[in-house]
């Protein structure tokens, strides 16, 4: 039997194998539940094989669907890249970029360069997702992402990567908090305070959960916010303390009663990587949107990118 299938299946299961959920991945391809079921009962008919494992816990692929998957975002790509290269010959043409940035890159540096990018590249769209370090550098490898934003402390073996920025935690507190006192200390010292942290969806969550794993002392967490600010302004009111990139706290010192505290922890200095599977393979919008954080974070001159083999 002929295997029949076409763009929507490719991506529709794409959303599937990533959001293990066909209701969601539906969504994505704007189509209806019962269509994208349709879709992929017809893909594994047209195969002749299963490729996904459904029960009550969710969705995952079986072996023939991850070597399904792997072709699939390779071809998908590949369209990606034709688009790209015939924008210069014809009008509306729309594509789109995958971005996955830390909880930092995301708040701090990415609104302002992506706001930019959207304005000079209307016909381009961004599906920007924040994720821990380590599932980004996954995600661009599997070909999930386009590009990841990801502190130097992962590995990043078989990606190319650019140095991009550089991101330092520290500690906010009272002043009448008694670590006020002190100009930096070690986490280890402060992990029996009570701290303000962000939702465990937040990639700095899951950062500082490993850590404190590590040291098998789980945090002394009284209630977890929604953002930074929210944060800052917990700590001013002394209802605990907590840590956050440094550019983030400097800014908010300025109108909050905080103080900053640094910390000795070589894991509190991160240098943040812009990482990509080839760069020569991207679409020249995706190249712009590189270009574009590189000039931002004054790395390298907007006019070049050199991929660097990690």
């Amino acid at each position: 039997m002929a295997m029949q299938f076409d763009f929507v299946d490719l991506r529709l299961f794409s959303y599937v194998a990533e959001e293990k959920s066909l209701t969601r991945a539906a969504a994505r391809v704007f189509i209806s539940l019962p269509a994208a079921s349709m879709r992929i009962k017809n893909l594994e008919q047209s195969i002749g094989v299963p490729l996904l494992n459904r029960s009550a816990q969710g969705i995952t692929l079986r072996p023939a669907g991850e070597t399904f998957l792997a072709h699939a975002r390779q071809v998908l790509q590949q369209v990606e890249l034709l688009r790209s290269d015939l924008q210069e010959y014809a009008q509306g043409i729309k594509g789109s970029v995958s971005l996955q940035a830390n909880t930092t890159a995301m708040t701090e540096f990415l609104p302002h360069v992506l706001s930019q990018y959207l304005a000079q590249w209307p016909d381009i769209n961004v599906d920007l997702r924040e994720r821990p370090s380590d599932d980004i550098v996954r995600a661009v490898l599997s070909g999930a992402t386009d590009v990841g934003i990801v502190a130097g402390s992962v590995s990043t073996e078989g990606l190319q990567v650019l140095p991009y920025r550089q991101d330092k935690l520290v500690l906010v507190v009272a002043p009448e908090h008694p670590l006020a006192e002190h100009d930096v200390v070690a986490f280890e010292d402060t992990i029996d305070s009570s701290y303000i942290m962000l939702h465990e969806g937040t990639a700095i969550y899951s950062f500082l959960k490993r850590v404190t794993d590590s040291m098998s002392r789980p945090l002394q967490t009284r209630i977890q916010v929604g953002s930074f600010e929210a944060a800052c302004r917990m700590v001013a009111a002394n209802a605990g303390i907590s840590l956050i990139p440094e550019s983030v706290a400097k800014r908010h010192a300025t109108v909050l009663p905080i103080r900053i505290v640094g910390l000795t922890n070589e894991w509190a200095i991160r240098d943040l990587l812009i990482c990509v599977r080839d760069v020569e393979s991207l679409p020249s919008f995706t190249h712009e949107l590189i270009q574009l954080l590189l000039a931002d974070a004054d790395a390298i001159p907007v006019s070049a990118i050199e991929p660097t083999p990690e």
